[in-house]
């Protein structure tokens, strides 16, 4: 049975043309704590869930200090991670992937904001992003604008082309990008893979599913400490 939560969508603003949800949406940031733990109250919001990208820390710490300010119930609604596989090198960061790459020639899908941290990098790089880049960014670099899904067969042909020998990514899982993985696997390059940054203390969950389940008396679960 489908359930309704009337509900507020707030975008980042990061991408210029983004596939927005259905519902009342806002963009931009908030001003950091303080102006999120205002805005909580001045809209009277009863639950915050935080679906951000796995990678988005510091909107994850912010919402979190700002609901348990305001006495706000906080979820972390956070998809399961990429399967290990074979062949890969984990990293803490895109700073230590940077410094450990192996290959001559790059896939680089760690996005736009992550560049700067290769800019001193002697190796070549295709870069794929969906939104253009601005310095500083490697000397070598091919810039791929594309938004997934992707597909396993569209990946393969795509690093044959390109001739790559290893990819760069982020465990941010979901299946929109997972191909390049598998792509990946078939063609024995190996994959360098920053690990997700620690969650702070909240409850957190993996579906949707379970979201709207605790939206039901999200009071009744996990709360954030002050």
């Amino acid at each position: 049975m489908a359930r309704h939560v009337p509900a507020i969508s707030s975008l980042a603003g990061r991408v210029s043309n983004p596939k927005l949800p259905e519902g009342e949406v806002r963009v931009g940031g908030f001003g950091g704590v303080d102006g999120l733990t205002q805005w909580l109250r001045d809209n009277d919001i009863h639950a915050v869930v935080d679906a951000t990208h796995p990678f988005a820390r510091q909107i994850t710490a912010n919402a979190f200090k700002a609901c348990a300010r305001a006495g706000v119930p906080f979820l972390v609604l956070r998809r399961p991670g990429f399967t290990p596989a074979e062949g890969w090198h984990w990293v803490d960061s895109v700073a230590d992937a940077a410094r450990e790459l192996p290959g001559e020639r790059v896939f680089l899908t760690t996005g736009r904001q992550d560049l700067a941290e290769f800019a001193g990098c002697r190796q070549w790089f295709l870069a794929r992003m969906v939104e253009p880049p601005e310095p500083p960014m490697p000397q070598r670099i091919e810039v791929l604008l594309s938004r997934g899904p992707f597909t396993v067969d569209g990946e393969l042909e795509l690093m044959r082309s390109w001739e790559i020998d290893v990819l760069v990514t982020k465990d941010s899982g979901g299946s929109m990008t997972s191909a390049k993985l598998e792509a990946a696997r078939r063609l024995g390059i190996p994959v360098v893979v920053v690990r997700r940054p620690p969650l702070p203390p909240a409850q957190v969950v993996a579906t949707v599913e379970e979201a709207l389940t605790w939206l039901e008396n999200p009071r009744t679960g996990a709360r954030p400490s002050p």
